[in-house]
């Protein structure tokens, strides 16, 4: 450490010139940190370069870079390939979520831990102080920044150490592709192949046959069971559509007011769903198109549909169209109309995607 007084001293020096070839990386470097009123304080390298230590420190860096690179590879070919549509049991979509996270966490870790290896151990341990200028930059500045910053490069000893650089891109480039995968994840495959995203309890029975929509008791429902200005929740009258098997398709069935069911229908016609109302009744999902949770909580003097997990709103009367909260999709609308023994049917199945759906992302 120098004292003031030496200090003074170097900084009365005549300074030198920064494009003498003669000069050494470090010598610029110094003599920018002169010029700047810089006093290094401590300086101190934690490792001798081409000892035992270094190359066993290098070969531990670049093991948790590597590791870093393999675990993104893992996560990207379990989002790509990996089993995740859901069925019943225990098959392997069950482990879908949890490898994610389980690489996601392992590559995340093995790059922090390097980089901190690297930093800690590796890097030269420095105390400078320096105090602050005002005013233009000079050429001569330039390059001593420029000549800086390489010499910054040298320190982290890439260079040196062929093995870190190589390490650190091979664990990088795989946690880069990490963090695109989910802007093109929906592109990679058809969500709606097999149609299974678009099929739902009510779609018609082989031969053709509607089905009817039922109460939780399996009871099917007549317009007589619905007041003005009420709603019930009904299901499909098939087996199991009441249990979780069909758990896309619960549906608000709605007994609108006179007024309001004539602004609904006209908001209707403007989409092409003129005829997906019968009389004052309108079907929509139960499932929110946010999150999938249950969008229950009908006001109707207000005719909005609320959904009590994130506080979304639908307006009944104009298409279940979202107006507050964090949904962006209306809710789909079921087209119904009653049978010839008085009871409500599904005309066809939901022609819009129950629920939230990352195909239609906006």
């Amino acid at each position: 450490m120098t004292t003031h007084t030496e200090h003074q001293g170097q900084q009365a020096r005549e300074p030198l010139d920064v494009r003498d070839a003669r000069l050494s990386r470090f010598d610029i470097v110094q003599e920018g940190a002169r010029r700047d009123d810089i006093e290094i304080v401590h300086y101190e390298p934690q490792v001798v370069p081409g000892s035992k230590a270094e190359r066993r420190l290098t070969r531990t860096v670049a093991l948790f870079f590597l590791l870093t690179g393999l675990a993104a590879t893992a996560f990207l070919a379990i989002y790509i390939w990996w089993p995740w549509e859901y069925a019943p049991g225990r098959g392997g979509d069950k482990w879908y979520t949890p490898l994610l996270g389980v690489t996601m966490g392992i590559s995340l870790l093995a790059v922090g831990f390097g980089i901190l290896t690297w930093g800690k151990k590796l890097l030269p341990k420095e105390v400078s102080i320096q105090d602050r200028h005002e005013g233009a930059v000079s050429e001569d500045d330039r390059i001593i920044t420029g000549q800086t910053m390489l010499y910054m490069a040298d320190e982290l000893g890439v260079k040196r150490r062929p093995l870190l650089g190589i390490s650190l891109l091979a664990g990088l480039a795989p946690v880069g592709a990490v963090a695109a995968a989910p802007l093109v994840g929906g592109l990679i495959s058809q969500p709606h192949k097999n149609n299974q995203m678009f099929t739902t309890g009510f779609a018609p029975a082989d031969g053709g046959g509607k089905i009817r929509l039922v109460r939780e008791d399996g009871r099917p429902v007549r317009p007589a069971d619905v007041s003005t200005g009420g709603q019930i929740t009904v299901f499909p009258g098939i087996e199991h559509g009441i249990s979780n098997q069909h758990a896309d398709s619960p549906t608000l069935l709605i007994h609108l007011r006179d007024s309001d069911a004539v602004e609904a229908r006209r908001a209707n016609e403007k989409i092409g769903h003129g005829d997906y109302m019968w009389g004052n009744y309108a079907a929509y999902s139960k499932i929110c198109t946010h999150a999938g949770c249950p969008a229950s909580l009908y006001e109707q003097q207000t005719n909005r549909l609320l959904c009590p997990c994130h506080q979304s709103q639908f307006l009944i009367t104009d298409n279940a169209k979202p107006i507050f909260g964090p949904a962006s999709r209306r809710l789909p609308q079921l087209p119904i109309e009653v049978d010839a023994e008085g009871y409500f049917v599904a005309k066809s199945d939901y022609t819009e995607t129950v629920g939230p759906d990352f195909w239609e992302r906006p």
